[in-house]
């Protein structure tokens, strides 16, 4: 289950972003604030970057808000690369998204940092055919119209996908639409594929009758990240509530593995969706914590290095220097409890 992926609510678009796709990148903040106090840290304000049924309907379901020693202000997204945006140009602190959104936002030079990362199941990243589909393998998608949020981790996965048959993203006619867009598009057979993530899998399996062309086994690598703003790392305060809001997300990472039907019930209620299909979604498994340490970065790497290749993005990026584990040892307490 992609905790990152569900949304019913439109973003708040934000003009001040002002990113210029260009390679490169800047390096992650290096001076780490010293920790404020309790007292300090109740005047601060954490803006929190979320998708519907994401991050705060999971702490509040793992029972991880109502201690919280700072306030939170949440700000609900369609995906992955608008929040980034955000966090960029500082309107938000931090927000969890994909494996792929880091990696264009780190190609337009954003003011960012991955701060922590978890890892999922890839059977949910799929690619998805209508039922009465006569696809029967990736392959055959040469000349046909795929759906896929620009920049989301379905992006990168119907990259991967395509090289592994031997075609790139320019043997196929990338429809760019955010998901809820792309799930009507694909019931009313507009496009002849649908790259997508978990709840919608599992929602156009169960009531669409959707079919399973191929899925992230063997291509995908699962991540999923907890990413902040620099100017916010770079505020003791916020930097502090920073600190204790990925620990809380790691936390309920694991309760809601160890708790999956009553996750999903809190889930299917603040998303509206079906019970079935949140109880599938959930039963595929969760996200679980991890360290960013160098394997992970290693994949990260490729996988912007295939974006590179496939001429998506227009210079390399070195995912390294976007990568800041200034919360580790508290990640790591965590992930070992």
């Amino acid at each position: 289950m992609r905790l990152r992926s569900w949304t019913i609510a439109a973003a708040a678009l934000l003009a001040a972003a002002g990113l210029s796709a260009c390679g490169g990148g800047e390096p992650a903040p290096s001076a780490v604030p010293a920790p404020v106090s309790r007292a300090d840290l109740a005047k601060v304000t954490l803006k929190v970057g979320d998708q519907k049924g994401g991050s705060k309907s999971l702490l509040t379901a793992a029972n991880l808000l109502g201690d919280v020693p700072y306030k939170i202000e949440w700000a609900t997204f369609t995906s992955g690369p608008p929040l980034l945006e955000a966090a960029s140009a500082g309107a938000i602190d931090i927000g969890g998204v994909g494996n792929t959104p880091p990696i264009f936002a780190a190609a337009a030079k954003a003011k960012i940092s991955v701060v922590s990362g978890a890892k999922g199941n890839v059977t949910s990243d799929t690619l998805l055919v209508p039922g009465d589909s006569p696809l029967k393998d990736v392959s055959e998608l040469r000349g046909k119209s795929v759906a896929v949020a620009k920049g989301s981790s379905a992006h990168g996965q119907i990259l991967l996908a395509l090289r592994k048959a031997g075609l790139s993203t320019k043997d196929v006619k990338l429809t760019f639409l955010q998901p809820s867009e792309a799930y009507a598009a694909f019931n009313q057979h507009q496009v002849d594929a649908w790259a997508v993530w978990d709840p919608y899998t599992s929602q156009a399996q169960l009531e669409s009758k959707a079919r399973v062309l191929t899925d992230g086994t063997g291509t995908s690598n699962g991540y999923t990240f907890q990413v902040a703003g620099a100017n916010a790392l770079g505020d003791a305060g916020k930097n502090s509530a920073i600190r204790d809001y990925v620990v809380r997300i790691a936390q309920a990472q694991k309760w809601a593995d160890t708790h999956r039907p009553e996750w999903a019930r809190a889930w299917a209620k603040e998303t509206g969706l079906s019970a079935e299909v949140a109880q599938a979604t959930v039963d595929r498994g969760g996200d679980l914590p991890v360290a960013l340490d160098d394997p992970l970065v290693a994949s990260e790497q490729q996988l912007a290095d295939a974006f590179t290749e496939d001429k998506t993005l227009p210079g390399k990026v070195d995912f390294a220097t976007f990568v800041d584990r200034r919360f580790g040892p508290d990640l790591d307490a965590a992930r070992s409890k």
